[in-house]
C-alpha cells in the first residue's frame, strides 16, 4: 500500500509540474462516461482562462448552487477563481439554463463555440450532467488557460436508478467520509446512495423511541482478527450516526441530485438489536453485538407482535429523516433454525395457515409475512419497499422493488414477475472481491476476483428476458462490504477504478462501451482521482500479462501492454526487473522452468512488478481434451489451464483454476510422442463454505492410440470433515515407469455434500489446476 501511495503522489506532483509549464491545454471530450452523442463543429474553440463568468438563471438556487459547484471545479482545475452571476446572456460566459426537448429529466446538452459555452437541461439535474461532463474533458492544468474546441453533446442516462452502496455497520465512517463517498459519486454520475446502517456487527443509526439501539447496539467489546480466526483484537468498537447528522447528509446528497435511500435490514443481520432489546430474540438472550462476520442464526420473533410494533417505530422515525421514495429492508440471508424450534414463531405459522410445499419452507413463508407487514405499513405511509433477492421466497410482497445480488437469476425471476428490479450480482458488482490475482500484496478483501474488465464487461439486460421484461430492469448499483474494510482510504482504494467501469455500464449505451476505448479514457479521468485527492488501485497501470499455451511449438507464450504503451522492462531469473532490465518487444516464448517478471517504467514512477512461475513438466503446453465438460460458470481459458505450467493460489475465481460440477474431471492429455511417465499430480482449491470440496479420487490411465487405455493407478480420498481446512490439497499418484503417448486423468467429484454441510447431498464444485506429468 505504501509504494502505492508513494506512486499517487509521484503522478500527482509530476502532472502538476508538467501543467505549470505549459500556457494552454486542450480539454478532450473523450470522457467517462461516454456521452451518448458528440458532435464536433466548426469555428473557433472557446478559451477558458481567467475574466470567464459563471451565468445561472435568477432566482433559482439549485442552478446558483449548480454554478458554484462549477466554480469549484474549474478551481481545481485551473487554479483560477471565476465569477458567478445570475443571467443567461452574455459573451465569454459559461452559461447554465434550463430547456431542451428531451424527456428524460437527467437528460442535458453541452455546446460550445468560440463565445461561450451553455449547457442546458430539462432540470437542475440534467444541467449538473453536464457540468459534469464539462468538469471531466478538463486537463487538470494548474495556471494554464484551457482550449475547448467546438462542440455539441447531446447525452442522457440509460438506467434512472445508478446506485453505489456504502456498507457502514461493519466498520464506522465519518459524516465527512460518507460526504466524500457522496462526491465520489457525483463525479461518475451516480443518483442513488444504498446506506446500509445496521448489521449484527453495529446498530448504528439513533432511534429516539429505543436508545438502546445505539447506547449498546453500537458498540462491540471487539473484533475477529481475519476472516474469523477465532483471535480477537480486543479493542471496544462503535460509533453512530444521530438524525440530525442522518439529516445532513441526505441534505448534501440532494444538493448533488442524489437519493439517499436508508436499509434497516429484517428480520435478519439483527443481533446488534438483539443484545440491546433481548424480548425481541426467539430465546430471549443474553446476546451480544456480534464480534465475528458472517451470518448469525440470532434473528427477530416472527412470532411475537412486539417485534412488528418495534419495526413500525422504527421505521416510522426513518422516514422522518429520509424523504426517498424507497426505504430497503433487507430481507436477506435470514436462517430459520430458530423459527423452527421457537413456540411463538411455530404457533404464528399455524395462525397464519402456512404449509410447506415443494417451492417453499412454512418458515420462508412466515419471512413473506413480516416483509408483507412491513411493506404494508411502509406504503400506508407513502413508501416503496427495496429488499434482496431473498424476498423472493415465500411469495414476493405485491409492490416491491428485487435487489438481484445472487447473480441475476432473482432479478430475472422478479422481472418475469412484473417487479423492478435492481441489477446488482455478486459475480460482478461486489467490490469488496480482489481486483487482482496477486492477493499476497492487497489489503484483505473478502475473496473473489473481479478486475476492472469483468466489471466493464456486465450487461445488466439479461436476453433470456422478452423486451416487454427488460422494462423492469430499472438499474444497476454495485456494493461495498465492509467486513474487512476498516478504513475510508480502503474503502476508496476498492471502488476507485471500479466505479469508472460501473458508471458506463450504468450511463452509457451498450453499443457505445468498448473496454479498450475506456481505457484510453480512464487516465484522465484518474487525474481528477488524484485532483480531489482521492486514493485510488493502481492495477490498470500493472504490466498486463497474458499467457497463452502453444501446443505447436510447445512454449508458454507470453504477450505483454499496459494501458498507456509505456515501456515494459522484464527479467526470466527472478530479480527484480528495473529500466536496465531487456526490453520487451515481441511475445516471449518460454520452454523451460523460469520465475517471469515484468515493470512498466515511466517517468512518474515504476508500476507495481508482475511476477509468475513457469513450471513444466511433461504434460505442459500438450493437447488436451475434455471428457466430461467444464463448468460453464468457471470455465475461464478452459482445459489448457491444466497443462499452462501456471500455479493457482487459494482463491478459487481467478482463472487459474477450472471447474467440475455434477461430472468429474475427465481429461486425455496427448504428450505427442512415446514418452516415459511415472507420476501425475494435479492440485484442488477447497472453499467448503462456497460448495467448493476436494476430489474423492484420482485415476491415471495409458494408451498408445487415444482409444484403448489401461489404467496404471488410482486412489481414493475420504468424504471432507467439517474440521478440515479451506485452501489448496496436492494430490500424486507415482506407479512403475510406463511409455505412452496419451494419458486420461479422472478425478472424482464429491457429488452428494456430507449432513454437517448446508447444502448436505447436494453435489459440490470440484476446482482443480496443474496436471504435473512426470
Amino acid at each position: 500500500m505504501k509504494q502505492l501511495l508513494k506512486l499517487t503522489g509521484c503522478l500527482a506532483l509530476a502532472g502538476l509540474f508538467a501543467s505549470c509549464q505549459s500556457a494552454q491545454q486542450d480539454a478532450n471530450y473523450q470522457i467517462i462516461p461516454m456521452p451518448q452523442e458528440i458532435v464536433t463543429a466548426q469555428g473557433n474553440p472557446f478559451i477558458l482562462k481567467s475574466g470567464v463568468k459563471i451565468l445561472y438563471p435568477e432566482g433559482n438556487e439549485k442552478m446558483q448552487r449548480n454554478a458554484q459547484f462549477l466554480a469549484d471545479y474549474l478551481k481545481t482545475a485551473t487554479g483560477k477563481d471565476f465569477a458567478i452571476e445570475a443571467g443567461t446572456e452574455g459573451k465569454n460566459a459559461i452559461v447554465l439554463t434550463l430547456g431542451t426537448a428531451n424527456e428524460n429529466p437527467e437528460s442535458y446538452q453541452l455546446k460550445v463555440t468560440g463565445d461561450g459555452i451553455t449547457i442546458t437541461g430539462p432540470t437542475e439535474a440534467g444541467v449538473f450532467y453536464g457540468i459534469q461532463s464539462l468538469r471531466k474533458s478538463l486537463p487538470v492544468a494548474v495556471g494554464a488557460d484551457i482550449s475547448m474546441p467546438a462542440v455539441e453533446i447531446n447525452d442522457a442516462p440509460r438506467f434512472g436508478y445508478r446506485g453505489a452502496h456504502f456498507d457502514t455497520s461493519r466498520h464506522f465512517f465519518t459524516v465527512d467520509e460518507v460526504k466524500t463517498y457522496i462526491d465520489m459519486m457525483a463525479l461518475h454520475n451516480m443518483n442513488r446512495f444504498h446506506w446500509h446502517i445496521t448489521e449484527d456487527q453495529g446498530w448504528r443509526l439513533e432511534i429516539k423511541k429505543y436508545p438502546k439501539l445505539t447506547e449498546i447496539g453500537s458498540k462491540r467489546t471487539e473484533t475477529v482478527i481475519g476472516r474469523n480466526s477465532g483471535e480477537y483484537d480486543g479493542k471496544p468498537y462503535g460509533g453512530f450516526y444521530t438524525q440530525e447528522q442522518a439529516k445532513e447528509i441526505v441534505a448534501y446528497a440532494a444538493e448533488r441530485y442524489i437519493t439517499v435511500i436508508p436499509e434497516i435490514d429484517l428480520p435478519g443481520h439483527m443481533q446488534a438489536a438483539l443484545a440491546a432489546y433481548p424480548e425481541l430474540g426467539c430465546t430471549g438472550g443474553p446476546y451480544e453485538v456480534w464480534r465475528q462476520w458472517g451470518v448469525s442464526e440470532d434473528v427477530l420473533c416472527a412470532g411475537n407482535d412486539q417485534v412488528l410494533k418495534f419495526l413500525e417505530d422504527v421505521y416510522s422515525e426513518l422516514i422522518e429523516i429520509f424523504p426517498s421514495e424507497y426505504i430497503h429492508v433487507g430481507g436477506d440471508e435470514c436462517p430459520k433454525v430458530r423459527w423452527e424450534k421457537c413456540p411463538k414463531c411455530q404457533a404464528r405459522i399455524k395462525a397464519l395457515g402456512l404449509k410447506s410445499d415443494d417451492k417453499h419452507s412454512k418458515e420462508e413463508r412466515l419471512q413473506s409475512f413480516v416483509i408483507n407487514h412491513i411493506e404494508k405499513f411502509l406504503n400506508d405511509h407513502g413508501r416503496q419497499i427495496i429488499g434482496w433477492d431473498e424476498i423472493l421466497e415465500g411469495g414476493l410482497a405485491p409492490n416491491a422493488t428485487v435487489m438481484s445480488w445472487r447473480g441475476e437469476k432473482g432479478g430475472i425471476e422478479a422481472a418475469k414477475q412484473k417487479h423492478d428490479v435492481i441489477m446488482t450480482p455478486n459475480t460482478y458488482l461486489y467490490f469488496d472481491y480482489y481486483q487482482t490475482k496477486d492477493t499476497e500484496n492487497e489489503p484483505l478483501g473478502i475473496g473473489g476476483y473481479l478486475p476492472l474488465e469483468r466489471v466493464y464487461s456486465y450487461e445488466p439486460m439479461p436476453a433470456s428476458l422478452t423486451p416487454e421484461e427488460q422494462k423492469y430492469i430499472k438499474g444497476v448499483q454495485a456494493n461495498l462490504w465492509t467486513e474487512y474494510i476498516p478504513t475510508f482510504s480502503h474503502a476508496q482504494y476498492m471502488v476507485l477504478p471500479r466505479w469508472a467501469a460501473l458508471s458506463e455500464i450504468q450511463w452509457s449505451a451498450p453499443d457505445k462501451k468498448n473496454y479498450e476505448d475506456f481505457l484510453s479514457r480512464l487516465p484522465r479521468l484518474i487525474k481528477w482521482y488524484d485532483a480531489e485527492g482521492y486514493n485510488y488501485a493502481k492495477h490498470v497501470f500493472n504490466v498486463t500479462a497474458e499467457y497463452t499455451p502453444n501446443p505447436t511449438d510447445g512454449t508458454l507464450d507470453i504477450t505483454l501492454s499496459t494501458i498507456d504503451n509505456a515501456p515494459i522492462h522484464y527479467t526470466l531469473d527472478g530479480t527484480e526487473p528495473t529500466a536496465a532490465s531487456p526490453l520487451y518487444e515481441s511475445p516471449l516464448k518460454i520452454k523451460e522452468n523460469v520465475t517471469f517478471s515484468a515493470i512498466a517504467v515511466r517517468p512518474t514512477g515504476n508500476s507495481r512488478v508482475v511476477s509468475e512461475k513457469v513450471n513444466f513438466s511433461k504434460s505442459s503446453m500438450k493437447p488436451i481434451v475434455a471428457n466430461q465438460p467444464v463448468n460453464e460458470q468457471y470455465m475461464f481459458k478452459g482445459e489448457s489451464t491444466l497443462v499452462d505450467g501456471l500455479k493457482g493460489n487459494g482463491n478459487y475465481k481467478t482463472g487459474r483454476w477450472i471447474a467440475f460440477y455434477k461430472n468429474d474431471m475427465d481429461m486425455t492429455i496427448d504428450l505427442q510422442q512415446p514418452t516415459e511417465i511415472s507420476s501425475v499430480a494435479i492440485s484442488t482449491c477447497v472453499e467448503k463454505g462456497d460448495w467448493v470440496f476436494d476430489a474423492r479420487g484420482l485415476s491415471v490411465e495409458v494408451s498408445d492410440d487415444g482409444k484403448n487405455f489401461t489404467k496404471v493407478a488410482s486412489e481414493e480420498y475420504p468424504a471432507m470433515k467439517e474440521s478440515d481446512k479451506n485452501g489448496i490439497y496436492e494430490h500424486k499418484l507415482s506407479f512403475s515407469p510406463v511409455k505412452t503417448q496419451y494419458v486420461k486423468v479422472v478425478a472424482l467429484s464429491e457429488s452428494k455434500m456430507p449432513a454437517w454441510h448446508g447444502g448436505k447431498d447436494s453435489p459440490a464444485f470440484l476446482f482443480v489446476d496443474e496436471i504435473t506429468i512426470d
